[in-house]
């Protein structure tokens, strides 16, 4: 790595650093009991450079490589300390690529400046209740009628669902079923037909997440995102750069558990010694860290991996998409097993409510699942490595 991206690197990391400790960790507490945080977060986000951070400057955004972003992205998560923020503040992630990929230039145009700018929110809608992880199994559908589409069907467990302006939804333009005939649609959130509904979570609760509902949802044409039936591969794709979001986000929440543990056993006393004058303490706190650096080394590895693959326009290249599944299995045991033991050294205190260790604890599921299970992960995996 170059000096002058390792200054980058650094200053980014800094400044999303401080960006995290002053402006979102003081207030998650507060923002999780009232269930969201305030839409002028997107504002002050994008006025730092951190929502446009991977999209062309054309757009409003700010080119980068995974080298780049890698520091930003495990800054938030260890810094913020709350994955609710982070998955509603950067839903767009998910949401705004197949737009930029694959939408028309008006479109484009019309769409990501003004989601980048902080003043509208986009999201993605895959999931349906009769199916999570089995993306050709979408039924909702949308039949053209002229110059329109009409929507019918329900999506769920999706992030920014309730505040999202745009709306990115696989649907079923095809007959049958199966991946042939799905397709990818961007859904205004104004369209009449379209209602929502809030869902109570373990975690993540100043996230807002929805079940949404389309009945005779009309549509422009022009929202459809490349051609027909190409939506799958579109899913497919999208799913590397998330997974390696996640990954960094959990590599990020389990520094900030080794963070809080390590404070604590250094101030708490027990039978007359601080908790890290205890070995048994101290193994805790190394097991973390031996997770952790792991966790860190592989994670670099993979993102010079796919900068490489992206410059050469092999973004899915089997080896690396193999890496990536295995990678975010990786990162979030190392999230899980870091909450876990940072609630244990904390002992009652991390039962509370209140503290960083607890609230990681409760939404390590949630990294683990979503974005492809485990199982799945393993799955796609071993078939990327061409072992089935």
């Amino acid at each position: 790595m170059d000096a002058e991206l390792q200054a980058d690197r650094a200053a980014l990391a800094d400044t999303v650093r401080r960006f995290a400790q002053t402006e979102i960790a003081p207030n998650v507490q507060a923002w999780d009991e009232a269930g969201e945080f305030p839409r002028a977060l997107y504002a002050r986000a994008a006025e730092l450079g951190l929502l446009g951070l991977g999209y062309p400057e054309a757009l409003g955004g700010t080119p980068a490589s995974y080298a780049l972003k890698l520091p930003a992205w495990i800054a938030l998560a260890r810094h913020g300390q709350s994955g609710g923020v982070l998955a509603s503040l950067f839903s767009h992630n998910i949401g705004l690529p197949p737009v930029v990929l694959h939408a028309s230039d008006a479109v484009r145009h019309e769409v990501v400046p003004a989601v980048l700018r902080g003043e509208k929110i986009a999201a993605l809608a895959i999931t349906e209740p009769g199916g999570g992880s089995d993306v050709a199994a979408v039924r909702t559908t949308a039949k053209r009628d002229g110059d329109h589409y009409v929507l019918n069907g329900e999506k769920t467990f999706i992030t920014s669902g309730m505040r999202a302006d745009w709306i990115t939804v696989a649907v079923r333009t095809g007959e049958g079923r199966g991946a042939g005939g799905l397709s990818m649609l961007l859904v205004p959130g104004d369209a009449p037909g379209l209602s929502r509904t809030r869902l109570a979570k373990m975690g993540w609760l100043c996230s807002d997440t929805a079940t949404l509902h389309f009945d005779n949802v009309r549509v422009p044409a022009r929202y459809l995102l490349g051609e027909e039936g190409a939506g799958f591969r579109m899913v497919m794709g999208n799913f590397n750069g998330e997974r390696v979001g996640l990954a960094a986000g959990a590599l990020g929440f389990a520094q900030a558990c080794l963070d809080e543990a390590l404070a604590w056993s250094r101030e708490r006393k027990t039978f007359g010694a601080a908790l890290i004058e205890h070995q048994a303490v101290r193994h805790k706190l190394v097991d973390m860290q031996m997770r952790i650096a792991s966790t860190e080394a592989w994670l670099e590895a993979v993102s010079a991996e796919g900068d490489a693959h992206e410059a050469a326009g092999r973004i899915n290249a089997p080896e690396w998409v193999a890496q990536v599944c295995l990678l975010k299995n990786h990162a979030t045991q190392t999230m899980q097993f870091c909450a876990d033991q940072a609630v244990q050294v904390l002992g009652g205190m991390g039962f509370m409510r209140g503290t960083v260790s607890e609230r990681v604890y409760r939404e390590v599921k949630v990294m683990m699942i979503g974005g492809g299970a485990e199982e799945i992960m393993k799955e796609l995996a071993a078939r990327q490595l061409g072992w089935v």
